[in-house]
């Protein structure tokens, strides 16, 4: 379809729905759009929320490794300050108004009021000194024998965060920022959805020792049942979800997780105070010694294969599982962690009728083999990784994902790569909503192309092969494929739990860089005005919704 009529049919969109499809509001806004980062920074620049931080020693001095100046309590009891003495004598922390000894112990001490409350909260040996840490604003000056050696500054300290020296930046207090881990050499799965819709669910139902499966949604009936039986098997089941996904919790999952709690499978949620993540939006499972990592929710219109179009990978690696657990369990406890049963009391959930199409199967599955696997997550290293990757590729990348920010920092990766020669081809999604985002992406990369520089971006043209492109995924020069859950922008790296596989070598490269071929293939051609007045046609059966979706749906996850 060209520019053109793909914007009179955005605009007919807009005028049916009466509001205007590029703005997000309400609690869009806040999920989709990139944040600025909060981190302090160690090299003392100013971040921009304004705090900063100034290093005055080497990493084998006494240090101040971390500060925990606003925790979820009344009057701030438990705050802390964690110190690196390693024996050294003679050291004070001061915070502009009172100076505090440091006892010469071993290793790390942490500093706090409360010593009892924060012995809660860590495991390094607790001192007690008398803290009173703003909020607003301190600067805390580690010195020996009256001599500066080290140094913070920072300002607006976040509710429940800890600045941490080694990753320079706030997280969640509980939040520990994961490397990538790479798992070796492996057998794996190839697939894509709605084509390989048995996969996920056949997987888990050949669990025989431990079945952990975490989700940003569960509504499928067939997910459950594969649940509930392996839990009548004896095989260890634990779920973890997202509790306040955009749009709301609907009734299906309501009734998903009931069903599931009655059985006795224990049911996790994201939703207490002081989470870990601005959304758990990780789709993976852990199934005995293998892995299971999706782009497409647990339910009919993902894993179900009524709608999307997703890619997924099962690999045979107890590594990698290993690593998948290890996250699970950290995710699964601790604080921001409340059960189903107490998480749905008093509460109301929304109708959300699942799709109910059928799809023929074009690509099949493939078994192929990885050279090698890297466990990806967020917040800590993904978005990272992404990057770097994009940044070394030499020949082509293919992309695939909802939408693309034409502003941030992954798009800015793939016109890097194009300007120094790399193909770079993008394919967005064709869902209404994503509309207006993905035509400036189609707009940019076009003009860029006119000017030499080899990219191009298409909206999906799903043809009677799946409903709308939901897959997360690219494939770098032949040789490396991402699958994941991470949708491209700064939020989702920064800010959400996202797991993705980085899978080495020809075989799956060539598996996923066929899927693309098609579907892109597809997206090239055709009936232009066959596209338009699908766009229209739903954005009519939407408009009893429109504030419901473009509120809290739009810019984030559908």
């Amino acid at each position: 379809m060209s520019n053109a009529r793909r914007l009179i049919a955005v605009a007919l969109v807009c005028t049916l729905l009466g509001q205007s499809c590029g703005v997000a509001v309400g609690a869009a806004v806040a999920v989709s759009d990139p944040e600025p980062s909060r981190a302090v920074s160690a090299t003392g620049s100013t971040s921009a929320a304004g705090t900063t931080a100034e290093s005055g020693s080497n990493a084998a001095s006494p240090q101040i490794l971390a500060i925990y100046p606003n925790p979820l309590t009344a009057g701030d009891t438990g705050e802390f300050v964690v110190v690196r003495v390693d024996g050294v004598s003679n050291l004070t922390l001061s915070d502009g108004e009172q100076s505090f000894s440091i006892p010469p112990r071993s290793g790390v001490v942490v500093l706090s009021s409360d010593p009892n409350t924060t012995r809660s909260l860590t495991p390094v040996p607790v001192v007690s000194a008398a803290l009173s840490l703003s909020n607003a604003g301190e600067r805390l000056v580690l010195r020996r024998n009256g001599t500066t050696v080290h140094e913070i500054r920072y300002e607006d300290a976040p509710a429940g965060e800890r600045w941490n020296a080694s990753t320079g930046r706030w997280t969640p207090l509980g939040l520990d920022l994961r490397e990538p881990v790479a798992t070796g050499p492996a057998d794996a799965t190839a697939f894509v959805l709605p084509d390989a819709s048995t996969i996920a669910v056949e997987t888990l139902r050949s669990a025989d020792e431990r079945l952990f499966l975490a989700g940003y949604t569960l509504s499928s009936a067939r997910v459950a049942d594969a649940l509930v039986a392996a839990h009548h098997r004896g095989v260890r089941v634990r779920v973890l979800v997202e509790g306040g996904p955009v749009g709301g919790v609907s009734r299906r999952q309501a009734e998903t997780l009931d069903r599931l709690v009655r059985a006795g499978v224990p049911v996790a949620v994201v939703a207490g105070p002081g989470a870990k993540f601005s959304f758990h939006h990780a789709k993976y499972a852990v199934v005995d010694d293998r892995a299971l990592v999706l782009t497409e929710n647990w339910k009919p219109a993902g894993t179900g294969g009524r709608d999307s179009r997703g890619w997924g990978v099962r690999v045979e690696s107890m590594r990698a599982a290993e690593e998948l657990a290890t996250v699970f369990e950290r995710d699964s406890t601790g604080r921001g962690i409340v059960s189903w049963k107490s998480y749905r009391r008093g509460r109301a959930f929304v109708t959300d009728p699942p799709p109910n199409a059928t799809y023929p199967t074009t690509i099949p599955p493939e078994s192929v083999h990885a050279t090698d696997v890297r466990v990806l997550t967020t917040p800590g290293n993904a978005g990272k990784a992404v990057i770097r990757r994009l940044d070394e590729a030499d020949t082509q990348i293919a992309v695939v994902n909802p939408r693309l920010d034409p502003d941030g920092r992954f798009f800015a990766a793939l016109v890097r790569a194009a300007r120094r020669g790399v193909t770079v081809r993008i394919l967005l999604s064709n869902a209404w909503y994503d509309a207006d985002e993905n035509e400036r992406v189609v707009t940019r990369t076009q003009a860029l192309r006119d000017s030499g520089v080899p990219i191009e971006a298409r909206i999906a043209e799903p043809r009677g092969r799946f409903g709308k492109v939901h897959a997360k995924g690219a494939v770098v020069d032949g040789e490396s494929v991402l699958v994941g859950s991470l949708n491209w922008n700064d939020h989702a790296a920064t800010e959400n739990r996202e797991v993705v596989l980085e899978l080495d070598g020809p075989e799956p490269a060539s598996y996923y860089q066929r899927a693309f071929d098609s579907d892109w293939q597809s997206a090239g051609g055709g009936d232009d005005s066959e596209t338009m007045w699908v766009l229209v046609a739903g954005a009519l059966a939407s408009a009893s919704l429109a504030g419901l979706i473009l509120k809290k749906a739009v810019r984030f996850e559908r």
